[in-house]
């Protein structure tokens, strides 16, 4: 077994929180190298036994680019929710298993992402509220939107909902051109 040296980085450290043990004084060598080969793999599990068991929240979005659309499938609202909380992102959901047409769906989004009164209630007052006021009001930390159970009824038809995540696409685009991340996950009913 190779005995492991300490490094000047371990004297420092315990120069700094005040300890004196003889492992790190620089001048005491009494205990020898075999005492500093069972201390450097303490030390390693002490550290592991630190990190938290449930994975780092950046690590929920690592394969997911930066600003995108995309189904939400294996991720849970709940663990997005949470990603965004500890990266400092703004998290918008809306739930939209209740709406039946184009006008149903603008209405939930409205008040579930808490537009303003004078929101158009159209697809570009949707844009427009997604991206320009929200720009002009200071930095922005990034975006996690879920839009959850979009409906696919006769009302709100495939053509429709390809237009209500063009709009989404189009605001990822948008924070995308100034460096900011904005994902959308989207259902279907």
């Amino acid at each position: 077994m190779n005995p492991v040296a300490p490094d000047r980085a371990d004297f420092m450290a315990a120069e700094l929180d005040g300890s004196r043990h003889a492992f790190f004084h620089p001048q005491d060598r009494s205990h020898g190298l075999a005492d500093m080969s069972i201390r450097a793999p303490l030390r390693e599990r002490a550290t592991e036994m630190e990190t938290p068991l449930r994975k780092d929240q950046e690590t929920l979005l690592r394969g997911v680019r930066p600003n995108i659309v995309q189904s939400i499938r294996a991720f849970r609202v709940h663990d997005l929710q949470e990603t965004a909380r500890a990266l400092g992102h703004h998290f918008l959901y809306a739930n939209l298993a209740h709406a039946q047409s184009k006008q149903d769906i603008l209405e939930l989004i409205a008040t579930q992402f808490t537009f303003p009164a004078h929101f158009g209630k159209n697809f570009d007052a949707l844009y427009d509220c997604m991206t320009d006021p929200l720009h002009k009001s200071g930095p922005q930390p990034g975006f996690i939107v879920v839009l959850e159970q979009i409906p696919t009824t006769a009302k709100f038809d495939k053509e429709a909902r390809e237009q209500l995540l063009d709009i989404f696409r189009d605001a990822a685009d948008y924070w995308s051109d100034r460096k900011i991340a904005f994902r959308c996950f989207y259902s279907f009913l």
